[in-house]
């Protein structure tokens, strides 16, 4: 992709990164403010991708490894700029971050009703595991 930069957040890129998540991220979570998302980077600087364009922020992931399990969260690009590749240049940067720390599959949190992402993980590569359920349980209010 012409001039895309693929990088890693940093404390100074939260701020534009949780109010862009409100515009081209699907649902919430109960770690979308700045203490979680600061958390996250301080806990793994290299865990939050970002892709920029003509510096500005068009896409970003997740990628955070447990050195158990690599988990792929926040899978999000602009609206205006999807289906040009930088939803998949993401992913390979997240992939090759797992591989570089021995990581042996990727997994998706992945919104039933979202299925243009559906689509989009599935030309990725990934296939979704009905036999699993995510049970959760609230530790802060």
């Amino acid at each position: 992709m012409k001039d895309l930069r693929i990088r890693a957040a940093g404390p100074e890129d939260l701020d534009t990164v949780l109010a862009f998540w409100k515009t081209a991220a699907e649902g919430t979570s109960i770690s979308d403010d700045r203490d979680g998302v600061e958390r996250l980077v301080a806990r793994d600087p290299e865990a939050l991708i970002l892709a920029e364009q003509g510096g500005e922020l068009v896409g970003t992931v997740i990628a955070g490894f447990d050195g158990w399990r690599c988990h792929l969260y926040r899978l999000a690009v602009h609206p205006g700029r999807r289906r040009r590749g930088i939803g998949s240049t993401l992913l390979a940067a997240a992939e090759e971050r797992f591989v570089r720390l021995g990581g042996r599959r990727g997994d998706a949190m992945v919104l039933q009703r979202n299925e243009t992402a559906h689509h989009a993980w599935r030309a990725a590569g990934y296939t979704p595991e009905e036999h699993w359920r995510r049970w959760v349980k609230p530790l802060a209010n």
